[in-house]
């Protein structure tokens, strides 16, 4: 079993990344684990205080979870994964989603560097780079189309707790990284060499 962890700013391309690694890697059974699902629940906030929750502070993140269920993972065990809803900012207290364990298990997020007993369980540890006005443009769109945001909204948001956040917490976990992807999930040479390594790294495993 190899465990990688892929995080970078929001908007910088992960997602793309994470996709391509898991279609290059041949004949082995891949799992992914989002931080995104392990938000603690905000259910209890009022709509106004949801408008200003901090996704992007650590302290958002129930790590205590999302490491005991990998060690379940590197143990060999089935995890329930909880559900998480950014309309609602709460996590489902009825589904979960059945994570059962793999040759390859990536972690994504943008925080997840910044939590050392979450890295420590890593073997391959990547950092997605990319240009502010490009992470910018793809969090707008994906804000407005998959989470029913508007600009004004998004503007906002990035202005005050997206950029300064990945200045304080994000950009800095970058120098955990075993590998930086520059150009974000554009860079296909860079995807290519680290699909060879993962591949490799799991012949040596054996």
């Amino acid at each position: 079993m190899l465990v990688i962890g892929i995080a970078g700013g929001s908007g910088s391309g992960k997602t793309t990344v994470v996709k391509a690694i898991s279609e290059n890697i041949k004949g082995e059974k891949v799992v992914i684990i989002p931080q995104d699902s392990y938000y603690k629940d905000s259910s209890d906030l009022t709509d106004e205080e949801k408008r200003h929750h901090n996704f992007d502070h650590p302290d958002a993140i129930d790590w205590e979870l999302l490491c005991e269920q990998l060690a379940d993972l590197k143990a060999g065990k089935t995890i329930h994964q909880p559900v998480y809803s950014y309309i609602s900012c709460s996590r489902s207290k009825t589904e979960t989603v059945t994570v059962e364990p793999a040759d390859v298990i990536i972690i994504e997020g943008i925080l997840i560097f910044t939590c050392k007993e979450l890295r420590d369980q890593m073997d391959i540890k990547i950092f997605v780079d990319a240009d502010d006005d490009d992470r910018l443009m793809r969090v707008m769109a994906r804000d407005i189309t998959e989470r029913g945001k508007d600009v004004r909204w998004v503007i906002e948001r990035y202005t005050n707790t997206v950029k300064p956040m990945y200045l304080q917490f994000i950009e800095p976990s970058k120098r955990y990284a075993d590998i930086i992807i520059p150009q974000g999930g554009h860079n296909k040479v860079a995807i290519d060499v680290i699909s060879a390594t993962i591949e490799k790294s799991l012949v040596n495993k054996q």
